[in-house]
């Protein structure tokens, strides 16, 4: 147990049994669910032309510049864990080093950005199911009937799987992320082959090294694509909310964690050369800057840079099933962590006691699970019909918002909470305290300037906006209504949970000193 001077235990907190299957994964395994939950060929497809949109050139230099908090923080998931390899993770930890208000707010962005992000991994899953058939009259149309009802079927079939178990999931997710890595690379030679041999559409461009100049597009535009960048790196700390089911959860995960985020950096630079080399960042055609384009630039590209016909044909299709299974990926080990965070929260009663419900025989979490899918598909439904679903594209920016929130606070409470340890050793000072600390402060820099930006409509980093019914009668973007309106919800049911189950605030069910839970008080 810890000190009650906040020295962390040798080995470890003491863990508390929530029921999940320990030991069936590898460190093979929790890596490929790190990279596959962040669904590397979805999030190029769904946010590449919205970085082109706000950085235009610079896409390149973003992408390695967003690494380095997104590194950073990664470090603070693997110390933390190793002290208290919990499945709530940001919401144990944060409860730990700063209490249970803290932890609470941490543990609700985790779930916030989990379930604002299955309209859009529905939605495009839905129309490349389409666009695989050549059925392009439908799959082009993002708020099409059968879409919806495809993307909603996505969710249910994700969700079961879930239910299913760990390593049902784990397995499929193997398949899937070698798909996805092998078209991605198959993508980007031909493209950069096809630039450099002059075989190429008028829009290409050769790259230069002026791509690196990180603010060419202005100081707003780079933070607003950083902030967009974090989201296409956003999921490898999944590794991490599976620790409970690893088979050494003190090392595994934390180690699956940092080798996801070098993996990411490495896919992702050399896609986007290849794409904005092809395609150049024009708003006509191919081009990444066209509008048309911005909610899923693969699709238009595989049939220029593979061609219609033969094997053309065939490799086009494949990409575009690649983004469908890395959808189906995504989709999956979204559902993955956001019902084992509820799970620590209930457990350590945050929350309903009922979300802690266990299967006796797929030792899943059962109410958590089908809970994350049934919101899903209310809000997904939901936004589809709202403002001709550019509400989900909007969505998708908002999420950047709570993975600053809450990957920064994640380095900030590895900070505190090995703060009397930091001078035992240089390696505990950085690794433990400075660079997870570094890494917490640019995600809330990036976080704050974002907010600012996003509040008004004229910064052109919203497709929807909200008239305010009083003076001054200003537009707001729809970004900023929608991770304010999470927020709220939050907020209410944060002070609800106060009153309902007020041991957990009031510092008897979880806290440094008290890792184990007290007997149940209601």
């Amino acid at each position: 147990m810890a000190t009650a001077q906040g020295m962390p235990p040798a080995a470890g907190e003491q863990q508390v049994e929530k029921g999940l299957k320990s030991g069936a994964l590898g460190l093979i395994s929790t890596t490929v669910i790190g990279v596959a939950s962040t669904a590397p060929a979805y999030s190029l497809a769904a946010t590449l032309g919205l970085i082109v949109a706000v950085v235009g050139l610079g896409a390149p230099i973003v992408a390695v510049l967003a690494f380095i908090p997104i590194f950073l923080t990664s470090l603070g998931y693997n110390e933390l864990n190793k002290a208290d390899p919990d499945c709530g993770t940001t919401f144990t930890w944060a409860t730990r080093a700063f209490g249970p208000r803290t932890g609470w707010a941490g543990g609700w962005a985790i779930v916030a950005a989990d379930v604002l992000v299955m309209a859009s991994l529905a939605q495009v899953a839905g129309q490349y199911v389409f666009l695989l058939f050549g059925t392009k009259s439908i799959g082009t149309n993002a708020t099409s009937g059968w879409v919806l009802l495809i993307g909603v079927a996505w969710i249910v079939v994700m969700t079961y799987i879930c239910y299913r178990g760990i390593e049902v999931s784990a397995a499929f997710q193997r398949v899937l992320l070698t798909v996805e890595i092998v078209m991605l690379l198959a993508f980007s030679v031909t493209a950069l082959v096809k630039v450099g041999s002059g075989n190429h559409p008028a829009e290409s461009i050769t790259p230069a090294w002026s791509w690196f100049n990180p603010l060419q597009g202005g100081f707003t535009g780079f933070v607003s694509g950083l902030i967009l960048m974090l989201f296409i790196y956003w999921g490898w700390d999944s590794a991490v909310a599976v620790n409970e089911e690893t088979d050494d959860p003190g090392k595994t995960p934390g180690r699956a964690a940092v080798l996801s985020t070098v993996i990411l950096l490495v896919t992702y630079v050399i896609v986007i050369l290849a794409a904005q080399s092809f395609a150049g960042v024009g708003t006509k055609g191919i081009g990444l800057g066209n509008s048309d384009n911005s909610g899923d630039v693969l699709s238009v590209l595989g049939d220029a840079v593979f061609g219609g016909s033969g094997v053309g044909l065939f490799l086009s299709r494949l990409l575009v099933l690649m983004v469908l299974t890395s959808a189906a990926a995504s989709t999956q080990t979204t559902i993955l962590p956001t019902a084992r965070t509820t799970l620590s929260m209930a457990t350590y009663r945050a929350i309903p006691k009922a979300f802690a419900r266990m299967h006796p025989r797929y030792l899943t979490p059962t109410v958590s699970t089908i809970a994350m899918g049934v919101i899903s598909i209310a809000l997904y439904v939901g936004f589809n019909y709202m403002s001709g679903g550019f509400v989900i594209a909007d969505a998708v920016t908002a999420i950047g918002l709570y993975i600053a929130f809450y990957y920064g606070l994640t380095g900030f409470a590895c900070a505190w909470y090995y703060r009397r340890t930091l001078r035992e050793s240089q390696r505990n000072l950085w690794m433990r305290g400075i660079l997870p600390a570094l890494g917490g402060l640019i995600m809330y820099a990036a976080g704050g300037w974002s907010i600012w930006a996003d509040w008004d409509f004229a910064a052109n980093n919203s497709y929807t906006s909200w008239l305010m019914p009083f003076w001054p009668h200003w537009y707001i973007g729809g970004v900023f209504v929608i991770a304010f309106l999470s927020a709220l919800a939050g907020l209410v049911a944060g002070i609800w949970m106060r009153f309902a189950r007020p041991a957990f605030f009031r510092k008897e069910t979880l806290t440094r000193t008290t890792p184990t839970l007290v007997p149940e008080l209601d």
